[in-house]
C-alpha cells in the first residue's frame, strides 16, 4: 500500500470549499540569514486564507553542515516502511547521517506520521553502473520510494534545503517543526483551502523534487495532460493533487532541458496564440511559436499564482490571464512574493516598492556572484 492510500485518516472535512490558499516568499539576493519565524509571521496575516486542512514551508541555507549531501525528509505511516526504506536507502547511497526530524507537539497538528531526515549521497558504483548523474539517480530513488515502498513518501530531497508540511494552519505547522530554530536565505510558505484535492500531509504544500519547492494556490485544469507528459520522462505523480505537477515541470524544463528561467516559464504561462501572432520583434514571436509547439503539452492552464523555491532564488508566476492574486515588493537586496500586500507590510513595513506582477510575467530574485 503506498502512502496516502489510507489518507482520509488526516482529513479533516471532506467537503469542497471555494479557492483561497496563501503564498508568501522572501528571499535575500546577498544570501544574508532570515530566520524561520519571519516567514511564519507573514503567513500569520493571511490566516483566513487557508482552513487548516495543510500548510507548509521550504527553506533554502538551512542544513549548512550538509550543504554538499541530498537531505531526505520522509514521511512513514509504520515501522515496516521504515525498515523497507532504510535497507533502500543503504544499498542506494552513503548516509551520512539518520535522525527524526526535530518537532514541538501542539494542539494545532494531529495524527503526525514519524518523520526522519536522512544526509547522504548516492554510491559512485550505481552511479557508474547506471551511467547518470547523482540528479537523476536521486529522481529515480524518490520516485521508486514514493511508488513501491509501503507506507512511505519523500516530501524533501533538495541539498542544503527543506520542506515541512502537514496538515494545519501554517503557523502552526511552523511551530511544530520548529522553524524559528532555522535561518536561510530564502523561505516560501503557504496556507491551504483545498479545493477537489484531499487534505492528507503529502498533498500539503509545498511540493518537491531535488531543490525545486512550489506553493500555489489555484487549480490547474491541465494537470491530466501535464501529468501524461511527464511520466514520458520517468516522473510519477502519485500524490492526489494538481500541484505536484509544477515541480516537475520546473526540474524537466530547467535542469533537464536546459532552458533558462525566464523561457522555462514562459513554457508554462504561454502568451495565446493572437498575441503571438501580432508580436513586433520576429526573433520573439518565432522563440514563442516553437515554445507553443514543442512544449504543447507543458502549459499550465486554469487559474494559478505559484511561489517557486530553487537554489539560487525564488520566482513568482500567474497564469496568463491572472486568475489568482499574486504582489511583489522589494526592499534593500530583499525581495518580497505574496499573495496579499498585507503579508509583506508584516514583515517588511516600508518596502522600497511594491507591485502587482502582470500576467504570465514571472519576477525572478537570485543570489548575487558566488554567494
Amino acid at each position: 500500500m503506498a502512502f496516502g492510500d489510507q489518507y482520509s485518516r488526516w482529513r479533516v472535512d471532506r467537503s469542497r470549499v471555494p479557492a483561497a490558499c496563501g503564498l508568501s516568499g522572501v528571499i535575500s539576493e546577498d544570501g544574508a540569514m532570515i530566520g524561520g519565524d519571519v516567514i511564519i509571521e507573514s503567513m500569520k496575516v493571511i490566516h483566513d486564507r487557508g482552513n487548516g486542512l495543510g500548510g507548509g514551508f521550504a527553506g533554502y541555507g538551512i542544513y549548512p553542515r550538509y550543504r554538499d549531501h541530498y537531505a531526505l525528509h520522509i514521511m512513514f505511516e509504520d515501522p515496516g516502511g521504515r525498515a523497507a526504506c532504510e535497507e533502500l536507502l543503504e544499498a542506494d547511497l552513503q548516509v551520512q547521517e539518520s535522525e527524526e526530524i526535530p518537532t514541538r507537539p501542539g494542539p494545532g497538528i494531529e495524527d503526525a506520521p514519524e518523520l526522519r531526515r536522512y544526509f547522504a549521497v548516492p554510491r559512485p558504483e550505481k552511479l557508474a553502473a547506471l551511467a547518470i548523474g547523482p540528479d537523476d539517480f536521486m529522481v529515480q530513488l524518490v520516485m521508486r520510494i514514493n511508488t513501491t515502498v509501503p507506507g512511505t513518501f519523500v516530501f524533501s530531497s533538495g541539498k542544503n534545503m527543506g520542506v515541512f508540511k502537514a496538515v494545519g494552519f501554517a503557523e502552526d505547522v511552523g511551530e511544530f517543526y520548529r522553524l524559528p530554530d532555522y535561518s536561510g536565505y530564502c523561505w516560501i510558505g503557504h496556507g491551504r483551502f483545498p479545493t477537489n484535492t484531499p487534505g492528507w500531509w503529502g498533498g500539503a504544500h509545498p511540493f518537491n523534487i531535488l531543490d525545486w519547492a512550489v506553493v500555489h494556490n489555484g487549480e490547474i485544469s491541465s494537470y491530466g495532460i501535464n501529468k501524461r507528459y511527464l511520466e514520458m520522462f520517468g516522473y510519477e505523480c502519485t500524490l492526489l493533487t494538481d500541484t505536484e505537477v509544477m515541480a516537475y515541470l520546473f526540474d524537466m524544463l530547467v535542469r533537464k532541458h536546459g532552458l533558462p528561467l525566464e523561457v522555462a516559464c514562459r513554457v508554462l504561462a504561454a502568451p495565446f496564440w493572437k498575441d503571438i501572432d501580432i508580436e513586433d520583434d520576429p526573433a520573439s514571436r518565432a522563440l514563442d511559436e516553437a515554445l507553443r509547439v514543442v512544449y504543447s503539452s507543458a502549459l499550465v492552464n486554469g487559474p494559478f499564482a505559484v511561489i517557486v523555491g530553487f537554489s539560487r532564488g525564488m520566482v513568482g508566476l500567474n497564469d496568463r490571464i491572472k486568475l489568482r492574486p499574486l504582489v511583489a515588493a522589494v526592499k534593500d537586496d530583499l525581495l518580497y512574493i505574496s499573495s496579499e500586500e498585507s503579508a509583506i507590510r508584516q514583515i517588511c513595513p516600508r518596502p522600497d516598492r511594491v507591485w502587482a506582477p502582470n500576467a504570465g510575467q514571472p519576477v525572478i530574485g537570485e543570489l548575487k556572484g558566488d554567494v
